[in-house]
């Protein structure tokens, strides 16, 4: 027997099966649920787009885009990339696929995503996220829609103790002379700063301000506030926000070390977060990113948009609830196995769960049977060389609708054994 390949590159990937599996569809699951409930349309997306599409979002000075993304040149040349996320794909389909004229689109989709991260618990190299996002509208009010569509996925969901974080980014007016004093405060003391920060000094200041470092915190926590350079546009738009939060029932905390340190992100920032992850407790997170289209050559278009990734939201789950088989239907003997087969087919036809069990002794096919834990036994058989229940089971070659429409009838009164 040849041995199982088990190339280096797929460390940090995984296979979903058994318990894992059941929490991976809960969250999808309550996820299609919620996005109809507020009026989101489904999106399928490509696997991998051009380069430029994350390199011109994200930036080239990113993580994500020199470190973290799976590239590739294709057989015609052209550099391809594994999506690190949905949004900047979905901007690009925005523009090339003309859905302007459906502004302001709410839209939401989930799949696997694509990082070259050290693997650690609740992150992985190719994960699955869930992802929601208005397009077109600059109304404070999609930021709120938003944000209680996340809210009430979490609920649904059971998930308990996570907190939203919440700040404004301000407007580009506020966010730059917020950025200025930042830089100021930060050149003062960049002698005490990680080498991390450093770099992020030139690139993206703000994300010192998010900082894991115990050399940068003290340092971090003392920067200046956004509040102190926010206009009164700015200002007002983010109390529209927490207002409209308040009206809807969403509970929420103010963080101003919050950032998003790409330039094009305004206004809204926010967190969902737990203390049940370790380090990595951001659970749900997004913002408003009003000038992204525009770095992939549109015009400027509003927008707010989240992610969540459905790995970690499935280990905040309590015990997945397996699936078990409604009817276990068991035929005792080889002349009764199309009877057996015709029964388990009309009642999967009447939208109840039903598994045959019809190989090995009939004392083994009943040992696998009752190892599903089904609500409901059936047992087809023959007993002194006089028919059993499949007489009252099968006409002939069909099969008797009266008795099927009984076991269906029991099962939908609670978990009978029969």
């Amino acid at each position: 027997m040849s041995k199982v390949v088990t190339p280096q590159a797929i460390r940090g990937t995984q296979d979903i099966f058994g318990d894992d599996a059941e929490r991976f569809g809960r969250v999808t699951a309550a996820f299609d649920r919620v996005r109809r409930l507020y009026g989101f349309r489904r999106v399928e997306m490509p696997v991998f787009e051009a380069t430029a599409v994350f390199a011109r979002s994200l930036g080239e000075t990113t993580d994500v885009v020199s470190k973290e993304m799976y590239s590739f040149e294709d057989r015609g040349g052209d550099s391809l990339t594994l999506r690190p996320e949905f949004t900047a794909g979905l901007c690009r389909a925005y523009l090339t696929n003309g859905w302007q004229q459906h502004a302001p689109l709410k839209i939401a989709t989930h799949g696997p995503v694509f990082r070259y991260e050290r693997p650690q618990k609740g992150r992985f190299r190719q994960f699955h996220q869930l992802d929601a996002e208005v397009i077109g509208a600059a109304e404070p009010a999609a930021d709120v829609e938003l944000l209680a569509f996340a809210d009430q996925l979490l609920s649904e969901l059971g998930i308990e103790g996570v907190t939203l974080q919440l700040n404004t980014l301000g407007d580009s007016e506020t966010r730059e002379a917020w950025r200025t004093a930042l830089v100021a405060h930060f050149e003062a003391h960049r002698d005490a700063l990680s080498e991390d920060s450093l770099a992020r000094l030139a690139k993206n200041p703000l994300r010192i301000l998010d900082s894991k470092d115990p050399r940068d915190r003290p340092i971090a926590d003392a920067a200046p506030s956004i509040d102190a350079h926010m206009s009164s546009e700015a200002g007002a738009f983010f109390e529209k926000v927490t207002r409209g939060l308040d009206a809807a029932g969403v509970a929420w905390t103010r963080n101003a070390r919050l950032v998003r340190g790409l330039d094009y992100y305004r206004h809204t920032a926010f967190e969902f977060v737990t203390d049940r992850l370790g380090a990595q407790g951001t659970v749900l997170a997004g913002g408003r990113y009003d000038g992204l289209i525009e770095t992939l050559g549109g015009a400027h278009t509003p927008a707010v948009g989240w992610a969540a990734g459905i790995e970690r939201l499935g280990m905040l789950l309590d015990a997945a609830v397996v699936e078990t088989v409604a009817v276990a239907v068991i035929a005792e003997g080889r002349e009764l196995e199309d009877a057996a087969l015709g029964m388990v087919t009309a009642l999967r036809r009447a939208g109840v769960s039903a598994e045959l069990f019809a190989s090995g002794s009939p004392k083994k096919r009943f040992d696998r049977a009752l190892k599903t834990n089904p609500a409901m036994t059936v047992s087809l058989n023959v007993r002194d060389g006089v028919a059993g229940r499949s007489s009252r089971v099968v006409h002939g070659d069909a099969v008797d609708q009266a008795i099927v429409q009984q076991i269906v009838d029991r099962i939908e009164l609670g978990p009978v054994a029969a």
